[in-house]
């Protein structure tokens, strides 16, 4: 048996917004809190998050490599970054990810999980904020998507993504763009779409955000040397219903504090004060390979017997 190749992501929590981050170009010498371990052949991962009533409401995905299914879950937080509560809060029967968190203008929130195993986009409001979430009925997004990244941006809302097909493979190098006046759609697709193919700059990773001279950063994935290997912010210089146009930065990498922790990094999202992180390690125990694999096949063995 060969040695397994397991990648293991943590969330962090950087004390710093995340255009400083994006001005400062490095990742290194920031200050980090990090989530807890979630223990063996388990990872937090897509972190995004919410200041509420002065807490941070930190939604990510929570992955078992025993279930091979994403759900969300909620870490909450208070002022000072310390944990006061975890809890799943959305479990579907498909894989659920890249959870964007957004507050409608009445104050209810929304959620934006990736679900393109569904078959679709979908998007979820709070019944009983954090806990409790309901799909929102009549949607109509462009289709299943991968890392869906909304931003309001000049009176419309604008939905940066990588097409979910399940043929085309490795889908990390294609950027779209759709456009609609609500959020709920009806959703436009660019006329340009594809706006941009490059394995280094094109899957999103985080929050848009709108700099102080106007440009848009779109945080990307440079998955050319491993999946999720760096953050390239985008910078979006032309977009409108008819142009696109960007150029990439340069490239954000785990830094070497962040041991072991430094073999990639694929999220980089903003929650006001602080931006929201996950670097992953990746692990090539032959064991831990192996008890993964045998704990699936008994729940696998063990689900046929109930049948």
């Amino acid at each position: 048996m060969g040695l397994g190749r397991t990648d293991i992501w943590q969330t962090g929590i950087i004390d710093r917004p995340l255009p400083d981050v994006l001005r400062a170009g490095q990742l290194a010498g920031l200050p980090v809190t990090w989530l807890p371990d979630p223990g063996p052949f388990r990872f937090i991962a897509d972190p995004f998050g919410i200041w509420h009533e002065n807490r941070l409401y930190l939604f990510a995905e929570a992955y078992d490599y025993r279930v091979r299914v994403g759900r969300i879950d909620v870490f909450i937080l208070d002022h000072a970054l310390r944990l006061l509560a975890h809890a799943p809060v959305l479990v579907e029967p498909w894989h659920l990810s890249y959870p964007v968190i957004l507050r409608e203008r009445d104050g209810s929130f929304l959620m934006m999980p990736e679900s393109g195993g569904s078959g679709r986009q979908r998007l979820y409001r709070a019944t009983d904020f954090p806990y409790r979430w309901e799909e929102v009925k009549g949607c109509a997004f462009p289709g299943a998507m991968i890392d869906a990244s909304p931003l309001f941006h000049d009176g419309r809302w604008w939905l940066f993504h990588t097409p979910w097909h399940e043929h085309e493979q490795p889908r990390v190098d294609t950027l779209h763009v759709a456009w609609a006046d609500s959020l709920t759609g009806p959703w436009h697709p660019h006329p340009a779409n594809p706006v941009r193919r490059d394995i280094h700059s094109a899957r999103p990773g985080g929050t848009p955000v709108v700099m102080e001279d106007g440009t848009i950063i779109l945080p990307t994935q440079d998955c050319a040397r491993t999946y999720g290997g760096a953050i390239t912010p985008l910078a979006i210089t032309t977009l409108t219903t008819r142009e696109f146009a960007a150029h990439p930065l340069r490239s954000l990498h785990a830094p070497a504090a962040w041991r072991p922790a430094t073999d990639g990094l694929h999220t980089l999202s903003a929650a006001g004060r602080v931006t929201l992180v996950d670097a992953k390690h990746t692990s090539r125990s032959v064991i831990r390979r192996a008890g993964v694999d045998i704990t699936r096949i008994t729940r696998e063995l063990v689900g046929t017997m109930l049948r």
